[in-house]
């Protein structure tokens, strides 16, 4: 088979581990380009959106943003109507993480990187890459990360032991929200939604705003999930504060709230929630 000519991204924070996959792509695939080696997730998908390759490889565990959060930060601001990229996941032997891999059908590499398994992947992403279709790949990409992210979000985060205890977390009833000297005692019956904001989290209420020093990461596990639902990578919605979902050609959806003006924008990670009954 002829190598179609395609560019990549190498998303590793050890240097000599991404020097060596780099040389090992350009004597297995010499027409693949490589555009961009990054240490962190952030720069990947800063990098990814404005390189656009075909191909991403994201290590798992890197500073800041995981491969696997990377993943799905590009997965919900792709532009609509490019080819996804091809994703393939590079990782520390876990077998926890390897079996998660497996369930999804997700391609991945493990450190120390062989020869030979690099060269079946190359061969695997040379084919897909011969006849993919941009919403296919993307809809394919979605259903893998919605796998993973369910099933095994512990293969890019802590060890198993390190999840289970995240898991059995207590839940939150009230979030002590500072502002200066004075601490205000939120209900989180009364919350609308959670929103990122740089090294904040928004409280929001029908009435009130408030700021805590706490990542979405960290609260989400001393939340209800019944209750509370991910709708995107830095928005987390009250199930019952939705009052409508319209789903957007992008894939998106838009949510009207009760007791609050603004809308929402769930992902097309997240679309899947709003389908009708």
């Amino acid at each position: 088979m002829t190598a179609p000519a395609a560019r990549a991204l190498i998303a590793e924070d050890e240097p000599l581990l991404a020097a060596a996959l780099r040389a090992e792509l350009a004597a297995l695939w010499p027409a693949l380009e490589v555009v961009a080696t990054v240490g962190d997730g952030d720069s990947a998908v800063a990098q990814a959106l404005a390189q656009r390759p075909e191909v991403c490889f994201l290590d798992i565990r890197m500073p800041g943003s995981s491969g696997l959060e990377a993943a799905r930060a590009l997965a919900e601001d792709w532009p609509e109507g490019l080819p996804f990229p091809l994703i393939v996941f590079v990782t520390a032997y876990d077998q926890h993480a390897l079996a998660a891999f497996e369930a999804q059908a997700v391609d991945y590499l493990v450190k120390p990187l062989d020869r030979p398994r690099l060269a079946a992947c190359v061969e695997r992403l040379r084919a897909r890459l011969a006849d993919r279709a941009a919403p296919a790949q993307l809809q394919r990409t979605l259903e893998q990360l919605r796998g993973l992210l369910g099933a095994a979000g512990a293969a890019a985060g802590p060890s198993p032991a390190a999840a289970a205890g995240a898991a059995a977390a207590p839940r939150l009833s009230v979030i002590p929200a500072q502002t200066g000297h004075l601490v205000q005692m939120v209900p989180v019956a009364e919350v609308l939604y959670f929103e990122a904001a740089d090294k904040y989290v928004r409280v929001v209420t029908a009435t009130r705003e408030h700021l805590i020093r706490l990542s979405l990461r960290e609260l989400l596990p001393q939340l209800d999930p019944a209750e509370f639902w991910q709708v995107h990578r830095g928005t987390v919605v009250r199930a019952s504060a939705v009052a409508s979902a319209r789903r957007e050609d992008s894939g998106k959806v838009t949510l009207t709230l009760r007791g609050r003006p603004e809308t929402l924008t769930a992902s097309r990670l997240y679309a899947h929630l709003f389908r009708g009954l």
